[in-house]
């Protein structure tokens, strides 16, 4: 098999990505999240409070003031403050343990500087949990080593072995029917044929994944039509992320460009070590081929498009206010091809067997079933913004709409939507 399509002309393996990646890649994140902090922010509001405000607040400076500011646009709505009286009014507790306070409890910090922040800028939630994900990735590495072994070499063979196991089911079995191109095959249809387009697959590789993905969620919580409609596809992304993860961890598996020569696959993206600032270092996991992370993104990110098209509303005789007939297509059209576009990077590329993308369709699947699993971890959300005396901001998705969805008129915060 691995003589079968193997790449036999010289090394020139396509222009590689350029050593500008390490700066030039975060400096694509930073400069997508300040303008995704702008566009989402939530208008009229001032993170210092106005003179009227604040004269308010002095009035009952020993009490929790829930008065609104005309100025600010009814961004609070009054209410009573009876459970400022008591530290936690419910009796629900966090993991049987832990007492957990009523989102109200929390209201009584809307004026302290950081909630006033949080409450003009509340994307910046959303930034705090893509973090929590990064940091979590970063873990699986140091975690299969753990499992399988002192310095990671015996993960390193096992992953070799299920790399070529993945190699031997797909083209060895009769699941080949499947799989009818070999990934090497592919590699050397772009190698010999069009090494072009080679360099446009390894000059994206890494563009589509994280710097991608992050504009996608950015555009999408200014976008959807709802906090919940955005709410179901970052909970979503944040499941296969996780189920992932542990895959990685029981399931380490060596991508095909590490495979050995004689498989015939060329690392044609990290030439000479340019490589993306997101796909090498330390806290990279090499041997994380199965499900491909990549895929899994993309695979959302079409299937929100095709949502956001308009075209399953359509289908139930339900027209999408503002959405002309040449947008919805251009949606359905990214919904289709920018999966297909990833897919093709990333084999032919050697980064990943069409394996990989399969278990990741299967895990998105089942990620956007069971998506609302993360809404357990609510209470830990609400002590988390007690301990850090933080009132919980309401998102701005929809706004530009002039909805106010679920949360009325006002500041009042559904639990099972705001952060989780």
């Amino acid at each position: 098999m691995a003589s079968n399509g193997t790449y036999t002309g010289s090394e020139d393996l396509g222009r590689p990505q350029s050593t500008s990646r390490a700066w030039f890649e975060p400096l694509i994140i930073v400069c997508v999240m300040l303008a995704s902090l702008y566009f989402n922010r939530r208008r009229s509001y001032s993170i210092i409070p106005s003179r009227k405000r604040r004269r308010t607040l002095e009035r009952v400076s020993s009490r929790d003031s829930l008065l609104i500011d005309v100025g600010e646009q009814a961004d609070y709505s009054e209410r009573s403050d009876s459970l400022a009286d008591s530290t936690f009014a419910s009796k629900s507790r966090f993991c049987g343990i832990i007492p957990v306070p009523p989102v109200e409890s929390t209201e009584r910090f809307q004026d302290y500087p950081h909630s006033r922040l949080l409450q003009k800028y509340p994307f910046l939630v959303e930034m705090f949990y893509w973090a929590l994900n990064y940091v979590a990735y970063s873990l699986t590495k140091k975690m299969a080593a753990a499992v399988y072994g002192q310095g990671g070499h015996a993960v390193t063979a096992l992953a070799q072995d299920n790399g070529i196991a993945i190699l031997t089911l797909e083209h060895n079995t009769f699941f080949s029917i499947f799989f009818p191109i070999e990934e090497v095959s592919l590699q050397s249809f772009f190698l010999n044929e069009h090494k072009s387009i080679m360099t446009f697959f390894n000059q994206i590789y890494s563009l589509v994944h994280i710097p991608g993905t992050v504009a996608f969620l950015s555009w999408y919580y200014y976008a959807a039509p709802s906090h919940t409609t955005f709410a179901v596809a970052r909970r979503t992304m944040t499941l296969g992320n996780f189920s992932a993860f542990i895959i990685f961890c029981f399931y380490p598996c060596m991508p095909p460009r590490l495979l050995p020569k004689s498989f015939g696959f060329k690392d044609t993206v990290r030439q000479a070590n340019a490589e993306s600032v997101w796909v090498g270092g330390a806290n990279v996991n090499q041997l994380a081929a199965v499900p491909s992370l990549h895929f899994t993104y993309a695979f959302i990110i079409g299937c929100t498009f095709i949502y956001h098209s308009g075209l399953l509303q359509a289908l139930q005789g339900v027209r999408t206010p503002g959405r002309s007939t040449v947008g919805m297509f251009g949606f359905i059209l990214a919904g289709i091809f920018y999966p297909i576009l990833v897919l093709t990077v990333i084999v032919a590329t050697a980064n990943h067997y069409w394996f990989d993308a399969t278990v990741a369709t299967l895990s998105v699947t089942l990620a956007f079933l069971l998506n609302r699993i993360w809404c357990v971890l609510l209470p830990a959300e609400q002590v988390l913004c007690w301990i850090l005396r933080v009132a919980k901001p309401v998102p701005t998705t929809g706004q530009r709409y002039g909805l106010q969805e679920e949360y009325g008129t006002g500041p009042r915060i559904v639990v099972s939507e705001v952060i989780v």
